[in-house]
């Protein structure tokens, strides 16, 4: 064993000590510099495999237009189909205040608008002067159009 561990020495290697709580201890006579890089490498690798969900918010305010509105709408389902969760916050300016009724109508009219391919994961809440909510995506496709199919199928012809 010590002719070895010279051996090893001399060449440049180390003993390392691979399973220390194992009967007998595992020990290796490697590169203890190789070993770390590649140990390094194997947590980068699985890092990158882990899927990381973002929180994009779309602030609304209560009286949208309802171009504006179908605007914030197409972000959010942009969002949804990425993956990503979605916060909705309305903030209420001033005498907006005394109509909180009408944010509540426009988010779930959002909510409502986006339930194809979402769930509400937080209901609305008011919190200040601003009403949130969070929609997860719900893992469903929306329902394709059938001039979409149609191409489809012409393209698998």
């Amino acid at each position: 064993m010590r002719e070895a561990l010279a051996m090893a020495e001399s060449a440049g290697l180390d003993l390392v000590e691979i399973a220390p709580t194992a009967k007998p201890p595992v020990a290796k006579i490697i590169d203890y510099g190789k070993f770390r890089y590649h140990q390094q490498k194997k947590e980068k690798d699985s890092k990158k495999a882990q899927v990381q969900i973002k929180v994009k918010e779309i602030k609304l305010k209560p009286n949208i237009d309802t171009h504006d509105f179908h605007t914030k709408l197409k972000h959010a389902r942009d969002f949804l189909s990425k993956g990503n969760k979605v916060r909705i916050s309305i903030m209420f300016r001033g005498r907006e205040m005394l109509h909180i009724d009408l944010g509540e109508r426009v988010v779930k009219q959002f909510c409502q608008d986006l339930s194809d391919i979402s769930v509400v994961e937080a209901p609305p809440k008011m919190m200040g002067r601003t009403i949130t909510t969070v929609l997860a995506p719900s893992g469903k496709k929306p329902k394709s159009s059938a001039s979409e199919q149609a191409q489809k199928e012409k393209s698998h012809a």
